[in-house]
Order: C-alpha cells, then structure tokens, then sequence
C-alpha cells in the first residue's frame, strides 16, 4: 500500500520484511514513460484495423445472426464506416460461461455467419473470461486434469458471484494454459479475430497455486498471466501485429498486451469526465492505447450523452460502441446521432496517417497515444492540473464537450493553435470558454505542426502515404519538419520533408513511396 502518517512523506508499506521498489528518473514525463516501459515491456503494435468503428451487440440485450444483420445492414445504409463487429457474453449458452461453444438456438450456423461477416470486410471480436462455469463442459475436463485453482485443502476454488459454482483457470500450469488457449484456436479456425477478455480481478488469496505462486501476488498478476496467454495466441494464429484484446484489467507490464478499456462506466456526463480521468491515469502508466464503452455501459444515454460521446471516442485510439442492457447503434438515439457518428468516424479514417505515426511512437517508445497534457508541456504550469483534456498524439489537442448546453472550457498552451476542422486559430497561454454543435468540439493543432490527413475517409486499413495531404498549422518562417508515414503492412511507408518560406509551403518525398502528396497551409503562426 501507498499511504502517509505525515503530510512531508509518502509511506510504502508490504507485509514481511523487505521491501525492492524502483525509482525511475526522467527528467521529463515521457522520459520517465520511456525507461519505465524500457523496464516492464512495450506496447505491441496492433492491426490497422483495429483503429476502426467497433459495434457491438451489447451485454443483456436480445440478439440472433438476424439481428447482427441488420445492424450491419443499418450501418452501410446511413454510410458508416464499420470494422469490427463484436459478440458479447450471450453468444455462448446462458450459465456455460465459459464453454466457447456458440449457443445452437441463437447462432445455429456459427461458421457460416462468420464467413458473412468477413465476406463484408468485417472483423470479429468475441466475449471472454477465465472463469469456468460448473454447468460448462470445460469445468469437469478441467477438474479432471488439475487445471483449475484449488483450495489449500484440494478442492477446487468455487463461488456464485458470476456464474454458479465458477471456478478458476490455473495460468501458473503450462498444460493449462495450452488448454485454455486450444479452446480459443477452435474459435480462430471458425474465423473469430479478436477477443475481448474480460474479467481477471476479483482473484481470491486463500488458494494454492500450481506452482506455488504466492496468492498475494497472484492476486494482481493473474491477469497479466491471462491476457499474456490470449495475446500470444492471437500472435502466433495471426502474425506479430496482428493481434489485438479489447481488455479490462492489467497490472504493471500489462501495456505488452492491448488494447484496454476503461470497463463498466455509467452512461451520464459526469462519468463520461471520470473516463477520461481514469484514461490519462492508466497512459501516464505507461500503456500506449485505451478505450471506453461510447455513451458508456450502464443505463440508457441522454441522445445528448451518446452524441458528445461519439466525438471523444472517435478521437481516442480505439472507438467502440457498447452497453449494457440498450443497444448502442446512433438511430436508437436520433437521426442526428447517425450524422454525428458519420462526421467523426470519417475525421478519424482521414487521421489515420497520423494516428498511425503516433501508434508507432507507442510501440517503440512507450509514449501513449493519448496523453495527459503535461508529458507534452511539462514546463508549463497549467498542464499538470488538466484532467479535462488531452493530447492525441504530441500535435492534436482535444477537450471533449461534457455538458447537455454544449459549452466546454479549456486550456490552450503558448502559440497559435488552429482548429483542425474549421480554421479558426486560438492563441495562448490562455484558457477559453465556447459553445459547441454536436459535430464540434475543440481539437487543435499545435503551433507548426504538420499533419497527414489520408485520402480515404471509409476504412482505417488503406495505404496511408497515397493521396496524403501534409496539412502545416501556423508555421513560422524557414520551418523544415520531417514527417513519416507509416505502411499498413509491411512496405516501406514514406517520409517527407516540409518547408515554409516566404509565405508558401512544399513538400519533397525523401525516403519510400508514395503515389502522389499534396502540401497545405491552415493558418500562419501570429
């Protein structure tokens, strides 16, 4: 525990009678980012794909493959873009979880639905625990084999707090591991592309171990040991890059498999700014990408929620729609939600070149892709204290709106920052208040930034130097930046040189390969 007797101190206290704790220097905040990741792991890199619009068919809402279609149908009928498509808990049987097997009244074609799915360039994503269910088939074969966590006294760890008589899955037992994993190829053979792995806290300490693990340790690093198992799966089904999890729990080290999201949140403003709160917290812990149920998980959102939720999601690193018990696609809200979700999701295709700039960062530096403002100003003494806000990436401010009036307030650190969508420049160290339609908020550029926009506006997986506009934000004169673009594959991606001078801007292709580049100025730095 982390605690203090006096108010000059901070207290580290464990039960026993040493103590190894690690001081790590920066100087800066992304220095410290850096050798803290050098230490606990890098975040993997994750498909292209990913950075799509996820939908989902929420937690306790009713749902077949007749459904499924018709959501996708809806989507391609209001022109918006879709990636992923996930299947949440009830795709398997009720009071099975988990027995990976598709429930046969609901899905009674799993594999042909699967092969639809992917015949419309959809990934898929389904619901996991490492939770056992006793009614589940696996429970016996588990209990059989030893693979499941047992009491001091031999008998298998159970409780009703999920699903009765649930049991444990031993990630400490290799064999169980490769169990656990082997039902999940089952599911990749069958086309399923991702999983979200859910759960993994809640790990009791009055257990044994298979290998004599300490049960207080466990207790936050079995997720580590689960998401680690699922991620090398994926990985070695699909290819290094090619994995992703949408997860909710981790500990130290646990950025090496994302992505993580911000977990069951209420569907109102107040929790929409606490998201936010707990997303910068967990990136100035070194994890690379994060995400959050958009117009959150429990209750039914305000149309109002749900609309400025869609433009903070769509501006994080991943975007996915989901909730508890109400379905989450934008014409259960209103017809403007539909637009507002189009607006967004087509501004982060756009974005991509630069998104992906940015993720690359991530991965091999340890730098998040969203970022608390003070790791890009940490000399500025405003930038501490801004939970409200954030940086995607070092160039891009974002402030979500929070509030039903549309009025948002926020802080906008030294320069001339220029929207990125309407032009219009703001100039700092200042703090502003504006008033915002639902298809706006305030994201800027920062002062001399050069920022690829991609040529596709409907997937997120295209080849992100062809067609790209070098977009340059109030430069100042003889400014010369180098900015890369990455391939989403494995080709060579491109790098360019921008130059401003005598009030014009050019571009010069350097390194890779691009079909065809053009160079723009939004504004120029008073």
């Amino acid at each position: 525990e982390i605690g203090s007797e006096v108010v000059s101190q901070t207290q580290f206290s464990v039960e026993g009678q040493t103590l190894t704790y690690y001081l790590i220097d920066g100087p800066t905040p992304k220095d410290v980012l850096r050798r803290y990741t050098a230490l606990t792991g890098r975040p993997a890199r994750v498909p292209a794909w990913s950075y799509g619009l996820w939908l989902s068919t929420s937690f306790t809402t009713s749902y077949d493959e007749k459904t499924v279609t018709e959501f996708i149908d809806g989507m391609a009928e209001r022109d918006l873009p879709l990636s992923v498509f996930h299947f949440d808990c009830f795709w398997m049987r009720q009071f099975h979880w988990v027995d990976f097997v598709w429930d046969p009244a609901t899905f009674p074609d799993p594999e042909g639905m699967l092969r639809r799915l992917h015949e419309r360039d959809l990934k898929v994503c389904v619901w996991i625990n490492p939770y056992i269910a006793q009614r589940s088939y696996l429970f016996e074969e588990g209990r059989r084999h030893g693979y499941l966590v047992r009491r001091p006294d031999g008998s298998i760890w159970q409780w009703d707090k999920w699903q009765a008589g649930m049991a444990l899955v031993d990630f400490t037992n290799p064999d169980a591991v490769e169990w656990f994993t082997g039902k999940l190829k089952t599911l990749l053979d069958m086309g399923v592309d991702s999983f979200k792995t859910d759960f993994g806290e809640r790990i009791p300490t009055d257990v044994v171990w298979h290998d004599g693990s300490d049960p207080q340790r466990m207790h936050n690093y079995y997720t580590h040991l689960y998401n680690k198992a699922v991620f090398e799966l994926l990985e070695a089904e699909r290819g290094e890059g090619e994995a992703v999890l949408f997860a909710r729990s981790a500990t130290a080290g646990g950025q090496q498999f994302p992505v993580h999201w911000g977990g069951d949140c209420e569907s109102t403003f107040v929790a929409m700014a606490e998201s936010l709160r707990g997303g910068l917290s967990l990136a100035a812990s070194g994890f690379g990408y994060w995400s959050h149920d958009i117009g959150g998980f429990e209750g039914t959102p305000d149309p109002a929620v749900f609309k400025r939720w869609i433009a903070f999601g769509l501006l994080s690193s991943h975007s996915r729609l989901h909730g508890s018990g109400s379905y989450r696609v934008p014409w259960a809200f209103d017809e403007e939600a539909v637009d507002v979700l189009r607006h967004f999701t087509r501004l982060k295709m756009r974005l991509m070149p630069y998104l992906a700039t940015v993720a690359e960062e991530a991965h091999r530096d340890g730098v998040p892709m969203m970022r608390p403002m003070v790791l890009e100003f940490p000399d500025d003494p405003t930038a501490a204290y801004l939970d409200r806000q954030y940086m995607l990436g070092p160039d891009v401010l974002v402030a979500p709106v929070m509030s039903a009036d549309g009025e948002v307030t926020f802080y906008v650190p030294a320069g001339t920052w220029t929207h990125l969508v309407t032009g219009e420049q703001l100039t700092g160290p200042a703090w502003f208040t504006e008033r915002h339609a639902f298809d706006s908020l305030p994201v800027l550029a920062r002062p001399g930034a050069v920022i690829p926009f991609g040529d596709r506006a409907d997937r997120p997986d295209y080849e992100w130097a062809d067609g790209v506009r070098l977009r340059v934000f109030a430069p100042t004169e003889g400014q010369r930046t180098r900015v890369r673009v990455p391939s989403p594959g494995n080709g060579p991606g491109a790098e360019f040189e921008v130059r401003y001078a005598d009030g014009a801007a050019g571009a010069e292709l350097v390194a890779g390969a691009s079909t065809g580049y053009h160079c723009e100025i939004q504004g120029v730095q008073r």
